[in-house]
């Protein structure tokens, strides 16, 4: 036998049983179906040895219970624990009370939920942004597609000229940087 004959005689056998393998009896019933577990994200690894997400981090903070609900109402708990790196940019509770009454419960209703996540998506950029980074002038690009401005004037960093970075608390997945306003998009 040729050693070409022979190599393809091994990838038929290989394939064969790679489907062998694949095809597995169906046993399952409607009730193994309903016992079955509901598929959960990565939210639901049960970690308390590592460094905290920067949900964790949020979920931690007593000062952004308005963040946490936010961002759970618009179930972006699971795509802000993937690994990222992540910048948020983390508006205290306060900083929603500055906006115009009823916005915050308007916002966190299930018909507002893609307004929510994109208002939230707007205070994520994809990347690691430590503060020296955040220069004057500087452009990010956030996750929901729109640009946020970086100004620095005396040693004080803003964004969009409405919010003041307060903090930053490194986490395993990015940084949050702790503001003092909410950051809504210039309009278009």
């Amino acid at each position: 036998m040729k050693p070409t004959n022979i190599l393809q005689s091994l990838l038929s056998v290989g394939a064969v049983l790679m489907l062998c393998q694949c095809e597995k009896p169906s046993s399952s019933t409607a009730a193994d179906s309903e016992a079955a577990p509901a598929v959960v994200g990565q939210s639901a690894v049960a970690d308390d040895v590592s460094q905290k997400d920067v949900v964790k981090v949020a979920v931690g903070s007593p000062a952004h219970t308005t963040l946490v609900a936010a961002v759970k109402a618009a179930e972006l708990v699971d795509v802000l624990s993937n690994a990222g790196p992540f910048t948020v940019f983390a508006p205290t509770n306060a900083a929603f009370d500055k906006l115009p009454k009823g916005t915050v419960e308007s916002l966190l209703k299930p018909e507002n939920k893609e307004k929510l996540a994109d208002i939230l998506q707007y205070h994520v950029a994809v990347g690691g942004y430590k503060e020296e980074m955040l220069t004057d002038g500087k452009t990010l690009n956030m996750a929901n597609g729109g640009n946020v401005t970086v100004s620095v004037k005396d040693g004080k960093i803003t964004l969009n000229g409405s919010a003041t970075l307060g903090g930053t608390v490194v986490a395993s997945n990015g940084l949050v940087h702790v503001i003092d306003g909410v950051l809504l998009e210039p309009a278009k």
